[in-house]
């Protein structure tokens, strides 16, 4: 069962700091305040859910329950006497739960029902539960999405627990190992490589690293990719853009200049009389496209940049050029 991602609501990662999270929402509660939005009801329930992911990210307790139990955190202490072992499933935007209802009476019940056909309390519903792929969020600058990157992931990824081979009980008693759930988390330490070419969103398959299965088969991993903005070039698909200043003699009577790119800089041979905003291409100078030795371009917008400070010559320079041109 799918949960609310309070991190991707406020659009943050995981590891957000305190500071982080608040200017966050404050940016998006700006944003999407009913007073800004009148009359727009998807604004209206966007502001509600930015106010609901804040009000527990903010609270230090409240979020550490929120990050084991997803949006089932208000019942963490049932959860927690209950002896349920709980996983992260990114591949469904939240957190899921299998547990052992035996112990909590109706309660139980309501709470078998949520979870229903994913870990009802028995051995047999447990067996039942196949490899699942499960997606992992990866942040990447720009230099290292245009030369490839590596990452090291510390994951937990839930597996049969080996003591009661995922049936919960040891004898007639619950599995200490556990706690009844029949599942397991167990920490690992995985090498990533990241191809040159993603862009926002782009998932790259890691095989068979995903959940285990009780018959030993694993689903596979995914990294989804979000690319970081950057202070230089902006990225359109598998373009870049990027502004160069120029001077106005520069731009009068043409000259070369160097552009930068995210593997050094190039020259480029401004022809005379350039006008401010010019655009100019430079053919595979952008990003390598994904599982494709080509690239895209990047486009050189050219910004003039007038003079200050001017001499007494330079002036008296520039009333020559106004009587030769007056308009």
């Amino acid at each position: 069962m799918p949960g609310k991602d309070y991190y991707a609501i406020l659009g943050v990662s995981r590891s957000a700091a305190e500071k982080e999270i608040k200017h966050a929402y404050r940016r998006l509660a700006r944003k999407y305040h009913p007073d800004v939005n009148p009359g727009d009801k998807a604004a209206e329930a966007k502001f509600k859910e930015i106010n609901e992911a804040y009000e527990v990210l903010s609270d230090t307790e409240k979020r550490k329950k929120y990050d084991r139990y997803g949006d089932q955190w208000q019942y963490a202490e049932q959860f927690a006497k209950a002896g349920q072992g709980a996983y992260r499933d990114f591949g469904t935007g939240g957190t899921h739960t299998t547990f052992d209802f035996g112990d909590l009476g109706d309660f139980g019940d309501v709470f078998g029902n949520i979870f229903q056909g994913f870990g009802s309390g028995t051995g047999t519903a447990r067996r039942s539960a196949k490899a699942r792929s499960i997606e992992y969020p990866v942040e990447v600058t720009l230099e290292e999405a245009y030369h490839g990157t590596k990452r090291v992931l510390q994951l937990q990824a839930d597996e049969p627990c080996p003591s009661c081979a995922g049936s919960g009980k040891a004898g007639r008693t619950r599995c200490a190992t556990c706690g009844g759930s029949g599942r397991i988390l167990k920490p690992r330490r995985l090498e990533v490589k990241i191809p040159a070419g993603v862009n926002d969103g782009s998932k790259v398959r890691i095989a068979g690293q995903g959940s285990q299965s009780y018959d030993g088969s694993k689903g596979d991993l995914y990294l989804v990719v979000k690319v970081l903005p950057h202070r230089v070039f902006e990225r359109k698909n598998d373009d870049l853009h990027v502004e160069v200043p120029i001077s106005l003699v520069t731009a009068m009577l043409g000259g070369e200049v160097e552009v930068p790119t995210l593997k050094g800089r190039v020259a480029l041979k401004v022809p005379p009389e350039t006008q401010n905003g010019k655009v100019f291409r430079l053919a595979s100078q952008g990003m390598q496209h994904l599982n494709d030795s080509s690239r895209g371009d990047l486009f050189a917008k050219v910004k003039v940049m007038l003079p200050t400070k001017l001499t007494q010559q330079e002036r008296q320079l520039f009333e020559q050029l106004r009587a030769y041109r007056p308009n």
